[in-house]
């Protein structure tokens, strides 16, 4: 959970266009949950499950069977850009490599199709950087969230 020797683990700076007044948003619990998932990075997730671009509603989502168990939200921002939004997962499917292989999925996905992203969700902004092989699909004139400092 939260550690207090580890401030800046959870801060993040949001472009003026996110809407906080200072800047600075304050993560919810789960997204913090979420966030060490993808920093402790297990290899595979306990479960397999399937990932699915539902373009029209504009989500990725994880699916066991016939259920939602996560979901990566995301705006089309023209032709050749995703501004990927909040990852979520279900409380009993946390802490099991959810997060981590829907956020690689989707990323995969942006890159099969040429397109860059904006990353407003900390979660993925953590992945991302985890995981610097995927640094470049990250737009450089709309990169979304930075890591702030407290």
């Amino acid at each position: 959970m939260t550690d207090p020797t580890e401030p800046a683990r959870y801060a993040f700076e949001y472009p003026d266009e996110a809407g906080y007044p200072d800047g600075k948003g304050t993560p919810s619990q789960d997204q913090i949950d979420l966030i060490d998932e993808v920093t402790d990075d297990p290899h595979a997730p306990a479960l397999d499950f399937a990932v699915v671009n539902d373009e029209k509603a504009g989500i990725y989502e994880a699916i066991v069977g016939d259920r939602e168990i996560a979901g990566l939200p995301y705006h089309v921002a023209g032709d050749d850009r995703l501004v990927l939004l909040a990852t979520s997962v279900f409380p009993e499917f946390r802490k099991q490599g959810i997060a981590t292989e829907l956020i690689r999925r989707a990323l995969d996905d942006v890159r099969a199709q040429g397109k860059t992203v904006t990353v407003m969700c900390p979660i993925v902004h953590t992945f991302i950087e985890r995981h610097p092989e995927y640094a470049d699909l990250i737009d450089p004139k709309h990169p979304g969230v930075a890591r702030g400092h407290r």
